[in-house]
């Protein structure tokens, strides 16, 4: 087999191996949902992504916000099905970004996810639903 035909067939194996690669990383999941909107002078993000834990169906979710006030204190309350299942209060980075995030189990029908965050000793206050099915 000459060079040629040998880089010719490399090539065309490494396409072929990359391209479901490829479009693995930018196909996007399925029932991942985001929110987004303005807090104060920062911004909050919402995310609801579909996940499986130690065989259990349900949903990773993640609360945070960037670009508020460094070192502020806030308390952020989710809520599954209108049921709060997790209330805690967190101080923000250096560069003002706080997260939180819970696993939740899937429940019957369409979930549904809400959180609020508020500034601990201020105004501040943001929030956000996502329901899936």
């Amino acid at each position: 087999m000459s060079t040629t035909t040998r880089i010719t067939v490399l090539t065309a194996a490494a396409t072929l191996v990359a391209a479901p690669l490829t479009l693995a990383v930018v196909a996007p999941a399925h029932a991942d949902v985001d929110r987004n909107g303005a807090c104060g002078a920062g911004r909050y993000e919402l995310s609801v992504d579909r996940e499986r834990r130690a065989g259990q169906r349900g949903f990773e979710v993640d609360a945070g916000l960037e670009g508020v006030a460094p070192y502020s204190r806030w308390t952020f309350v989710l809520r599954h099905d209108g049921n709060r299942v997790l209330e805690v209060t967190r101080t923000a980075d250096d560069e003002g970004d706080v997260d939180v995030d819970a696993f939740r189990r899937n429940s019957a029908g369409k979930d549904r996810f809400s959180v609020r965050a508020t500034q601990v000793g201020g105004t501040t206050s943001c929030g956000a639903s996502i329901t899936v099915r």
